[in-house]
């Protein structure tokens, strides 16, 4: 990703603001860091390509305090979304966590 000078808003899908909220202080304010740098056009510090979720999915990793995720997708000209964030409980990201993500970005494609 590039800058391209104007940034983009932030949105958020389903329950995901509400879900980045309930990470620890700490967790968040990586979490707006890392963000606002995407919304700038910014590569984040710490970040995978999700294909499995869809074509441009990424997820953001915060390693603070736990192991926290946000899988967003910035390729929609309009906005930076953010389809999921939730705690990370394994070694791999579980299914449901990929299904609800997977559905966000199904319903932001139907609108």
């Amino acid at each position: 990703m590039r800058t391209t000078g104007a940034m983009k808003p932030l949105r958020f899908v389903g329950s995901s603001a509400d879900d980045l909220r309930d990470f620890p202080a700490e967790a968040r304010r990586r979490a707006g860091f890392e963000l606002y740098s995407v919304q700038r056009g910014l590569e984040p510090t710490d970040w995978k390509p999700m294909q499995t979720i869809g074509p441009g999915v990424r997820e953001l990793r915060i390693r603070v305090m736990g192991e926290w995720r946000i899988i967003y997708t910035a390729v929609i000209a309009d906005a930076v979304y953010v389809l999921h964030a939730f705690q990370k409980q394994s070694k791999a990201t579980s299914r449901n966590d990929i299904e609800v993500a997977r559905q966000r970005l199904h319903d932001l494609d139907q609108r």
